[in-house]
């Protein structure tokens, strides 16, 4: 969620929201903070700026609660204001006052959540909730204003009104926000239904999200022979090692969480080891093992609610009402969308599976090759292939010389400057800031902080994740405040007088990551509802970050970011090439697993079949494997039963898909003419990065690319081996 930051004249100034000034009977508790605190952040310095280091956790806790009961507080008044106005002005009247309202709860919960991955010893974990909650429970009262809804949605019926793009798309936001939040059905008779299914899909998700936690913690796989584990990465071997003071040394302990699982898939030779992990992986939740863990019953009943709030608010299905917030606009659109990749990438999964057991077998391998297996074969096999070893690559990528070949890559697509401000209050000595400038000007449009290394005492661990972009402060005009973020990641710190040497798994992080904080950062919008990453569709959030990934496999950035930490030599061609090629390595495969998990998605939230007669009938049209007895993986899928991705799931993939069709513009171009470079990088940040979330994503495509996306783009971009024998 992007949040929004106010500026000094904000912080400092209450009278456009005090134009009501009867508070009509109620009283406000809040808490005690002292006199003169409720007109000056204190989170804050002079020029806008966290003061990181001098705030207590309690000082945190007490301001959040401040400024949510204000904030309700507020909301309660423009609501009343506008309820008994005969002429309310939509933007004098509701949007301004809003976004005045809302920006100092967002500066804080950003700086809160920025604090929380970037240092645990200043914002613990149960404070940050504590924190998140309380935001997020104010937040949500802005969509429950009646007077407000009813606001927007004349204006949006008002055809009189001549407003612009922008401001049309923020009307329709809140409209669409109030909607589905049940603004149509109240106060009728069926509000009470709708409030208790929204309680219980809360209350269900959680239960989920505990069970699968605990599920998850339980198994535990002890190995003690070392030839088992001896080509393992040493950082993973600390991870897992009983010792990790001795991480050669076992016994080691495998456990079902991602980044171990997967590592251990793809590291370990022994089939049998595997087929144990992934068993267990598949098998967690389901009813057959421990009954009070079992989330089948969880999940149809999570499925039945949503079902239900989809019929309240006048839609066919929980997937149908999903589509209200989705650049792909109706459930055909992702249907046509998976069929046209599956036609390619079924076939060149067969073809890839057939090489890899020829490869296994050449190489000692006996027996069927399963679905276990492929990620261990396929890491020998890429390796192989591509002349492609992990330890030795990292010597050629260090973070200082990636960061400056990233940055000029930038300045040269976008035309603006990076600068980094030498006196700054961080949260950690290794945290920097840096300042985006555009490139005729000295002053700043936006700001990031930069905390490169993992710090296991103070962030969360290198196996939940390896990168964040949190967006602390939005830009608008209306507060006077430009963006600000944090990039936080989970680095090998230099150490023994070598650098910071990055995986390519770190560079794509990395890439990734800097390209999402770029829509956020570089947004020309007026409206902080509406600018960066704020209203963009669910399955669009991602474009920025997979076009920015498409640079790290073009030979010249390859070339750029490459210079052995000791010697200087540059990156061998051969390992060039080899890089520019790997993304096509078993991509047939990986698509289909992921139309596969996009598609279950979508069919668990518009059918009412049972989840089990879904993936019996769903998985052989996807993957190349027989699907196990006791496989009931959709008892695990917490993205969309825990989390927030259900009928949505598909996103991750259709981003990709856009990303790859907007990256084909650069690609047409001759190769290394930057002029012309610039000039599509200059139309792609006046569409995609100036709009923001203040035009829909499809017409920001048409205005870029001139058509409407094609889904071969992706099929291209990976470079699909079947593609040219049926095309």
């Amino acid at each position: 969620m992007a949040v929004s930051f106010c500026g000094k004249r904000l912080i400092l100034t209450r009278s456009s929201l005090l134009r009501t000034p009867k508070r009509n009977g109620y009283i406000v508790l809040v808490p005690e903070f002292g006199e003169d605190l409720p007109e000056k952040n204190p989170l804050l310095k002079e020029d806008g700026f966290p003061q990181f280091n001098r705030i207590t956790i309690e000082k945190w806790v007490a301001w959040v609660g401040t400024q949510a009961v204000e904030y309700e507080q507020r909301i309660r008044l423009i609501d009343e204001a506008v309820g008994k106005s005969e002429n309310t002005d939509v933007f004098e009247d509701v949007v301004i006052p809003l976004e005045e309202a809302t920006a100092p709860l967002d500066t804080t919960w950003g700086l809160a959540k920025a604090l929380y991955l970037g240092n645990q010893s200043l914002m613990p974990p149960k404070c940050y909730s504590n924190i998140h909650n309380r935001s997020k429970a104010a937040k949500s009262s802005r969509y429950g204003g009646l007077a407000i809804y009813k606001a927007f949605k004349n204006a949006m019926e008002d055809k009189k009104l001549n407003l612009t793009e922008e401001q049309r798309r923020l009307i329709r936001k809140y409209v669409l926000e109030g909607k589905l939040n049940g603004a149509e059905i109240a106060p009728t008779d069926k509000m009470p239904a709708f409030v208790e299914g929204n309680h219980q899909i809360s209350n269900r998700q959680g239960e989920f999200s505990q069970k699968l936690e605990i599920a998850t913690r339980q198994f535990n796989q002890k190995i003690r022979d070392p030839n088992v584990m001896k080509d393992f990465p040493e950082e993973y071997l600390k991870v897992i090692a009983v010792d990790p003071s001795q991480p050669q040394k076992g016994p080691w302990t495998v456990t079902l969480q991602p980044y171990i699982k997967e590592t251990f898939y793809e590291y370990c030779p022994d089939s049998v080891l595997k087929q144990t992990v992934w068993k267990a992986d598949v098998r967690r939740c389901a009813h057959f093992n421990d009954r009070f863990l079992e989330t089948s019953t969880t999940l149809e009943h999570i499925r039945d609610y949503r079902k239900s709030k989809a019929e309240f608010l006048g839609y066919k299905s929980f997937a149908h009402m999903s589509m209200e917030t989705k650049m792909a606009g109706s459930i055909e659109n992702v249907y046509n969308f998976f069929d046209t990749i599956l036609e390619i990438a079924k076939p060149a999964q067969i073809e890839e599976l057939n090489d890899l057991k020829g490869f296994a077998i050449d190489r000692g391998f006996f027996g069927d090759l399963n679905i276990w297996d492929v990620p261990y074969w396929g890491r020998k096999q890429k390796r192989t292939l591509y002349s492609l070893k992990e330890e030795e690559l990292k010597e050629y990528f260090t973070l200082p010389q990636v960061l400056s070949s990233l940055f000029r890559l930038s300045e040269r697509i976008f035309d603006v400057k990076f600068v980094e401000r030498k006196t700054v209050d961080v949260w950690n000595q290794d945290v920097r800031l840096f300042d985006i400038l555009e490139s005729n000007s000295s002053e700043p449009v936006a700001s990031f902080y930069l905390d490169p290394y993992e710090r296991p005492n103070e962030k969360p661990g290198i196996q939940e994740n390896s990168g964040w972009m949190v967006a602390m402060r939005n830009k608008s005009v209306i507060t006077h405040s430009n963006p600000l973020a944090a990039l936080i990641f989970n680095f090998q710190p230099p150490k023994q007088g070598k650098p910071c040497l990055l995986s390519f798994k770190d560079l794509q992080v990395l890439f990734s990551k800097f390209g999402h904080a770029l829509q956020h950062l570089l947004t020309r919008a007026n409206y902080s509802d509406v600018a960066g990453l704020s209203n963009v569709e669910w399955d669009a959030v991602e474009i920025s970050s997979n076009f920015m990934l498409n640079w790290l496999y073009e030979p010249s950035t390859l070339k750029d970011i490459g210079a052995h930490y000791e010697t200087g030599e540059a990156l061998p061609k051969e390992v060039i090439d080899g890089l520019t090629k790997i993304r096509s390595h078993l991509a047939g495969f990986s698509l289909c697993k992921e139309i596969y998990l996009g598609r279950l998605d979508m069919e668990l939230h518009s059918t009412e079949k049972f989840w089990r007669d879904i993936i019996r009938d769903l998985w052989p049209q996807h993957i190349g494997f027989p699907i196990y007895d006791y496989d009931a993986h959709p008892c695990t899928f917490g993205e969309i039963f825990s989390g927030d991705w259900g009928a949505a799931y598909y996103s991750h993939l259709w981003a990709r898909m856009v990303a790859a069709d907007v990256y084909g513009a650069f690609q047409e171009l001759p190769p290394g003419n930057e002029e012309q470079q610039s000039v599509v990088g200059k139309r792609y940040r006046e569409t995609f990065l100036s709009s923001g979330g203040g035009c829909h994503p499809s017409e920001l495509f048409r205005k870029f690319r001139g058509r409407d996306p094609n889904p071969k783009a992706l099929l291209k971009n990976l470079e699909l081996k079947t593609l040219a024998k049926t095309e």
